[in-house]
């Protein structure tokens, strides 16, 4: 395997696109899917991901959370619609409305600053109505409150009203009630503004990974494809046997250094490991520095030649120690697994995740950018 020397992260897009299409099937046909690849593609990398499923048929677009990620994938030639999640602030909305990409929009002063944006700009700017039915973040309230809003900004020049979409907060818990809770909520809204305003929005949209495994009845005119289309799974809850998945992610170093030191040494800062006896010690190129997990001091491990390497002492900001003895011929120059496959060990994120304090999702969007990605099926960046 062949990678940068010091540490790098490998992105299997192959795995990507598998992910992508397992989902695919398992949704309502006719249902489109959009691919969140905010945080950069939860640290996978945006540009290189959308580049590669841009193709695919079935993919209406892509989410993201800001309106700098938004355009960053405009920057790298992507072509099919962008919608940002969040809040998007006024100042963006002029390049936003020539770049063609979607707001969400729950303000009402939104609605005027998109307005006097779609004028300036020339063009007529979509956008998506976020409602809140239960996450509490944000969004508009599905009562008449919410009604009047959308009666708004259907009225408001140089806005189409063009999606509207809700978010589960608990579709990745066993008990399903409380996400068929939202989804009503959210139907009902919906059903109102086709009745009572006349307007049937043309793209209805709620499902989270989690929703488009495990409640597809849910599924409406686009799902929103996010931790799963990486392979990982949103919680433990949700059933592994629905849609087969691949994690695309693995992590990789160096070590750079062996040294044998005797019984009674302490390792790393604050020696908060001492040697009970002579130990092998090798010295690895990744640290907290990388986005390696602090808290993994002194009961992590990585793999090395096959074998669990224990991390020793305290992780460094660009450094770490792991204990070699009981690995024959482990020396400086070897490959070091940190996430994934190495003979018959894995680490997965999940596993990393529980024992770091962190989780899935929170530990691959931590590996900082100065780690490079290297693409299988697709460009380096």
């Amino acid at each position: 395997m062949q990678g940068p020397d010091r540490t790098y992260v490998k992105i299997d897009l192959a795995a990507i696109r598998a992910n992508m299409e397992a989902m695919h099937q398992n949704i309502a046909p006719g249902t489109k899917m959009a691919a969140v690849i905010k945080t950069d593609g939860y640290g996978h990398g945006a540009a290189a991901i959308a580049q590669a499923l841009e193709p695919l048929p079935y993919l209406w677009g892509y989410c993201t959370a800001t309106f700098e990620e938004a355009r960053a994938l405009r920057e790298a030639g992507v072509e099919k619609p962008v919608l940002i999640l969040g809040y998007t602030f006024p100042a963006c909305y002029e390049e936003e409305a020539r770049l063609g990409i979607r707001p969400a929009v729950f303000r009402e002063d939104q609605l005027s600053a998109l307005s006097d944006a779609a004028k300036k700009a020339g063009v007529t700017f979509p956008v998506h109505v976020a409602v809140d039915t239960g996450m509490s973040r944000i969004g508009i309230t599905p009562d008449d409150r919410g009604l009047s809003f959308v009666k708004k900004a259907l009225e408001t020049p140089g806005i189409q009203v063009e999606g509207i979409f809700t978010h589960f907060a608990k579709a990745d818990m066993l008990s399903p009630d409380p996400t068929m809770t939202q989804a009503q909520a959210f139907r009902h809204f919906t059903d109102r503004i086709e009745q009572e305003l006349g307007y049937r929005v043309p793209i209805r949209h709620c499902d989270n990974s989690a929703g488009l495994i495990r409640f597809p009845e849910n599924d409406m005119d686009l799902v929103r494809a996010g931790i799963t289309l990486y392979g990982l799974w949103p919680s433990e809850e949700v059933p592994k046997d629905i849609v087969s998945l691949q994690p695309a992610l693995s992590w990789y170093s160096r070590v750079v250094f062996v040294k044998d030191l005797p019984a009674g040494r302490a390792v790393s800062y604050g020696g908060t490991f001492v040697t009970d006896k002579t130990t092998r010690v090798a010295t690895i190129s990744v640290g907290y520095g990388d986005g390696y997990p602090r808290s993994l001091s002194n009961k992590g491990y990585v793999l090395i030649r096959g074998k669990r390497a224990p991390i020793l002492g305290r992780i460094c900001m660009d450094q770490l120690m792991a204990d070699i003895s009981d690995i024959p011929g482990a020396a400086e120059g070897d490959l070091v697994t940190l996430i994934g496959t190495d003979g018959s060990e894995t680490i997965t994120c999940e596993a990393l995740g529980d024992l770091s304090g962190r989780f899935n999702y929170e530990l691959v969007c931590d590996i900082n950018p100065r780690v490079p990605r290297v693409y299988e099926n697709g460009q380096d960046a």
